[in-house]
């Protein structure tokens, strides 16, 4: 009995606790904002005892108003409260009689009088929408953004009587995007840490914690409410400039210019980078250069030469449209409705006379916002929508684009038919009859979404190595074709879809993807086999099969990112909590060999967009075709446009662009060592991006007497009855040599092998027939001295060195003379010796009875002079993230 009475003590304390220190709050002010402040102090414990608000407008209340209603909660509204500078008696008698300890101002249009202001026991706190003292006044957030600011934020203040000059009780700030609007900021920002500051604030006052700090007078800044008047845009500055001017002014009250003929307004504005698209001019009064309307929007000129898109353009009548369609505005087709339709525009219209109450009837010339509809009405119409049509996914600019009921019942049935989806990919295919099949290849760049020329429009023959004819030409990707993959990449990781997408969405399209190159794995097969030279069946089970695994796995791994908690020293009395967060990086760069082009593909490009990563990816030269098809799945699988992009060329030109790119986070490379040099070397230099490197290898196998000796003898004879042929034939066992150059180069390296004295056993000698065959070759009596014995060939030749029986030291030193360290092997039924190898062989993957075997949870990298960071498994994950600690105090 004890016990229990004990535990129903706790309890009763626990509550007493909870409501120790709480205030009777006065809400003054407005707008969803205030409404979700007043929610959330609520939620807390704190007492709202009354809340003054403006008068209904076009018969409805305001946000604010309608919760407290709701709850039984006093509500007073007063058009104003003073006349001749005195407060209006009923005001300040209603004001006292609710008993305030504190007025609340979230967001408040009207001028409150000093002994409102002053009444309470508390006193007053605003929120203010910037980092006072600059930017005080009516539009602070769009100052913030014209101004160019790389910071925003918002203060709390103490009021008083001047104009946002109140000590600060509170501030919080964050980095201002590069295409941030004001409603940008605002959602991501401003709105959410607003309402969990406000109270946060009233909860150091209620424990007598608040401080009071004066303003600076030092950066103190004061600008007017921005009118549509003075938003026109003067064209004499910088494309930054423009770019803040225009997007300060996003969405309210709008930066217009003249054409030739008429006042035009203009939103979503980005900077662009690379070189000048291709479109229609568009002269701009006062502007120095006309305008370009191009696919992508309407591109401006600043006075530095650099650019700027913007997305929609909006007409004096306030029709919308999409700047792309500046030239084509008059050309909609009105589609006719079915019945069902019908039914459909029935619901919405009531939607509609619902938000517009001040309209007798909503008909198809009612203009949503001429009739008095506001930017929160919109999100209101939006979700109503959604609710009525069965999910109807429509945006905020839908509403904006398409302002009259009529059009905008044009919108929704375009949705609901699918008609507004993106157009079908469209790619020029080159098509070959091969394998019982018609292989339909890509050959252009997969830039933005699009197989386009490169912008020079030069191309190159890619070439088949089993008999040195031209499968076709593949575009040459130039330094502005780069520069255009990594724009694309940068606005879809910084703006587009991507960026905002959920973790398992993300796993949704990989996996989508996975099943895709499946069902497409025997022509992803023979395009590798005619372009790589690589035997079929093998394409078939390894390339393209372990490719398919490899976004399979990495899809899984897409919602199981983590960081972790960290227990630190306390800052007494206050308490304090560390975590980390896994992010991704940005603009990837991936730049992979000719062997095994699918699936070294998959191996970094499948872990670099797991982590969240956008990627620009430069195939070999010589084979860029499953490359391109992959790049024409991903478009199918749905991935947004911009987050792959594929750039046939070469290494010299585009592979080192992508090195220097500023743009570029992180650069993923498999090659030779001196080219993983120099691009670590360029990485360095251009502004140190991450870089992992999986380069040469010379690995070694040691076979132990005490293992299967006579099995791998037996592999020698086998050898000579290789069959050597057309990789699309099923009974070939080795197929060409992928290009003459390489063939050449390993002819050299046999001829090199012998002249320093080793034993040719078998090969070393091109095969007669057209294409690029070589034989299967094995060299004896190799000594450690000898180029063959520290030197990669890369291709068929094996080469054998003899160590005395038992001295494992010794071999292990003839193993690691050298300087790569990629993989090893080593073959015995002594396990203790196994392990003792294993742990002394400098690589960095060892292979033990078994060689070659890798797995896709498994990871892959070298050490030495072979590269750094790893393929494959979870961390391969870790060379596409960056890692963020947080520490905040509570």
């Amino acid at each position: 009995m004890l016990w229990r009475s004990g535990q129903l003590l706790r309890r009763f304390s626990t509550a007493r606790v909870y409501y120790k220190n709480k205030l009777k709050l006065a809400l003054i002010g407005q707008s969803l904002f205030g409404q979700e402040v007043y929610h959330n102090l609520r939620k807390q414990g704190h007492r709202v005892v009354g809340v003054f608000t403006v008068p209904d407008k076009d018969g409805k209340a305001d946000p604010l108003a309608l919760a407290a209603q709701k709850d039984g909660i006093p509500v007073f509204k007063f058009p104003r409260w003073r006349i001749k500078d005195k407060t209006i008696k009923e005001v300040i008698e209603a004001y006292r009689s609710v008993g305030a300890e504190l007025n609340v101002l979230p967001f408040c249009t009207q001028f409150i009088p000093m002994d409102i202001i002053d009444g309470p026991k508390h006193g007053s706190i605003i929120y203010h929408p910037s980092i006072l003292p600059r930017h005080r006044g009516a539009s602070a957030i769009n100052w913030t953004l014209i101004q160019g600011d790389k910071k925003a934020g918002f203060s709390i203040f103490w009021a008083d009587n001047g104009l946002d000059t109140g000590p600060l009780l509170l501030q919080r700030e964050c980095d201002v995007e590069p295409n941030d609007t004001v409603d940008a900021l605002y959602n991501r920002f401003l709105f959410p840490e607003g309402i969990k500051a406000m109270a946060e604030a009233v909860q150091l006052i209620a424990d007598g914690k608040a401080p009071r700090i004066p303003q600076s007078k030092e950066g103190a800044t004061y600008e007017g409410i921005q009118k549509k008047e003075n938003a026109k845009i003067s064209w004499d500055q910088p494309a930054e400039a423009l770019h803040n001017w225009i997007r300060g002014h996003d969405k309210v009250p709008g930066a217009w210019a003249e054409t030739d003929t008429q006042v035009v307004t203009f939103y979503g504005s980005s900077l662009l980078d690379g070189s000048v698209p291709p479109g229609e001019p568009l002269a701009i009064k006062g502007a120095e250069k006309p305008g370009l309307v191009t696919k992508n929007g309407l591109v401006l000129f600043g006075n530095d030469g650099k650019m700027l898109v913007v997305k929609n353009i909006q007409f004096e009548d306030g029709r919308m449209i999409p700047a792309s369609k500046y030239f084509s505005k008059g050309e909609t087709c009105v589609v006719e409705l079915t019945d069902e339709e019908k039914k459909v525009a029935q619901e919405i219209k009531a939607i509609w006379a619902g938000i517009l109450s001040n309209v007798s009837a909503v008909e198809d010339s009612t203009d949503f916002f001429k009739s008095g509809a506001s930017s929160m009405d919109v999100v209101r119409l939006v979700e109503g929508i959604r609710q009525k049509c069965g999910g109807l996914q429509l945006q905020n600019e839908d509403v904006y684009m398409a302002t009259k009921f009529g059009d905008f019942i044009q919108v929704v049935v375009r949705k609901l038919r699918g008609e507004d989806q993106e157009e079908e990919l469209v790619v020029d295919y080159v098509s070959k009859d091969i394998n019982n099949m018609t292989l339909k290849m890509p050959y252009q760049c997969f830039i933005n979404g699009q197989f386009v020329n490169a912008e020079d429009g030069q191309t190159y023959d890619t070439i088949n190595p089993t008999d040195g004819s031209t499968i076709c030409k593949v575009s040459y990707a130039s330094v502005a074709d780069v520069d255009k993959a990594v724009a694309a990449a940068k606005d879809a990781f910084e703006n587009g879809e991507w960026g905002k997408m959920n973790a398992r969405e993300r796993g949704r399209l990989m996996y989508r993807l996975a099943d895709l190159m499946e069902e497409n794995q025997e022509e992803l097969a023979t395009i590798e086999a005619i372009d790589s030279g690589a035997v079929y069946t093998l394409a078939l089970k390894t390339h393209i099969g372990m490719s398919v695994q490899t976004f399979r796995y990495f899809a899984g791994w897409c919602d199981k990112i983590q960081g972790s908690t960290i227990p630190i020293n306390q800052a007494r009395p206050n308490r304090n909590l560390t975590f980390t967060k896994k992010e991704p990086l940005g603009v990837c760069a991936i730049i992979i060999p000719w062997n095994y082009p699918l699936m070294m593909l998959a191996w970094k490009s499948a872990a670099c967009l797991a982590a969240g990563n956008t990627l620009v990816l430069k195939p070999a030269q010589v084979t860029p075709l499953t490359a391109l098809k992959f790049a024409e799945l991903t478009a199918k699988a749905g991935f947004p446009k911009g987050v792959i992009n594929i750039i046939p060329g070469s290494g010299g030109l585009a592979g080192q662009h992508l090195s220097e790119h500023p743009d570029i986070r992180k650069l993923g490379f498999t090659g030779s060592t001196a080219i993983g040099k120099q691009i670590m070397k360029s990485c360095a230099v251009s502004n140190l991006k991450k870089v992992s490197l999986e380069l040469g290898g010379k690995s070694p196998l040691i076979i132990f007497s005490d293992c299967e000796l006579d099995k791998a003898v037996r592999m020698v004879e086998e050898i000579k009855k290789m069959k050597i042929g057309d990789p699309l034939d099923r009974a070939t066992d080795h197929g060409p040599q992928n290009h003459k150059a390489h063939l050449d180069k390993l002819l050299q390296y046999c001829e090199m092998g012998v002249k320093e004295g080793a034993t040719l056993v078998y090969g070393g000698r091109q095969v007669p027939r057209p294409g690029f065959f070589m034989e299967p070759t094995v060299f004896t009596d190799v000594e450690d001295h000898m180029y063959l014995a520290k030197e990669e060939s890369f291709g068929p030749i094996m080469v054998i060195s003899k160590f005395k029986n038992g001295d494992i030291d010794g071999v292990l030193q003839q193993a690691n003379n050298t300087e790569y360290g990629l993989a090893s092997g080593v073959f015995t039924r002594d396990i203790n010796k196994a392990m003792y190898v294993s742990e002394k062989l400098e690589a960095g993957t060892v292979f033990i009875n078994t060689y070659n075997k890798t797995d896709v949870a498994a990871p892959f990298g070298g050490v030495k002079q072979s590269g750094f960071g790893k393929d494959l498994g979870e961390e391969a994950l870790h060379e596409y993230l960056k890692t963020k600690a947080v520490t905040l105090e509570y």
